[in-house]
This record gives C-alpha cells, sequence and structure tokens, in this order.
C-alpha cells in the first residue's frame, strides 16, 4: 500500500501524492543572461563561462550564455557586431543579467549598460569555483 495516496482520513487522495511527485517537472526556471569575457584568453574565458553556467543551473535558473553558442559557427573577427546583436536579443529575454569576474571587457560593458537602460535586474558575482 502506497500511504501517500491516503490522506488523514485514509481515504485514496492521489492528487497532492501528484503534485508532490511532479515538483522538479513543474518547477520553474528563469532564463538569466550570464555575462562575463569572451575575448583576450578565449580558451580559459570559455572554461569560465562554462563553469558560469553551471552555477546558475545549480541555483535553479536556465544560463543563457550566447559567447558559449554563437563563436561555434560566428567568426568574432566578421561577425562580432552581428553576433553582439544576437547577444542583446537573448539578453531581453532573460529576467536578470549575472556579471561575473572583477574584470568588465567592453563588449560585457556594452550588455550591462543595455540591462541598466531595460531596468533588469543585474546581480554581480564575483568567483564562482
Amino acid at each position: 500500500m502506497n500511504k501517500e495516496l491516503y490522506n488523514n482520513s485514509g481515504c485514496k487522495d492521489p492528487t497532492p501524492y501528484e503534485a508532490i511527485k511532479n515538483i522538479e517537472r513543474d518547477k520553474y526556471y528563469p532564463l538569466v543572461y550570464i555575462c562575463s569575457p569572451f575575448s583576450g584568453d578565449i580558451k580559459n574565458n570559455i572554461d569560465k563561462a562554462r563553469k558560469y553556467s553551471r552555477y546558475a543551473l545549480d541555483k535553479g535558473n536556465i544560463p543563457i550564455a550566447p559567447h558559449l553558442l554563437f563563436p561555434q559557427f560566428m567568426s568574432d573577427k566578421t561577425e562580432r557586431k552581428l553576433a553582439m546583436r544576437f547577444n542583446y536579443v537573448l539578453l531581453g529575454k532573460c529576467r536578470e543579467v549575472w556579471v561575473f569576474g572583477n574584470y568588465i571587457s567592453p563588449g560585457m560593458s556594452d550588455e550591462i549598460n543595455i540591462a541598466v537602460k531595460r531596468n533588469m535586474i543585474i546581480k554581480h558575482i564575483k568567483e564562482v569555483d
């Protein structure tokens, strides 16, 4: 007998059981924009962006890190302006902007300024392990 299916009176009541069972499935995961450096030490910055994205996921969010996506098929040298434009579109879909690290690159500064103009929530996070 599965006692979770019964209420305090002993009557079968599967509704609370189903609700509890499906909490993870129905959990709301807001979009957060991962704002961190890309250019410069690209390999290290990509590794950090992956770590920052994992951190956001572990905190119950869907991380949006365009600098992990667009360089897969776009050239930073010849298509940077277009990629940044795409970044701003994705930024607008997010609930918050999470700025990681102590260094603010020019691209990050542009993203932060847009977030400020849009009255978005901006969180500054020093470093994560």
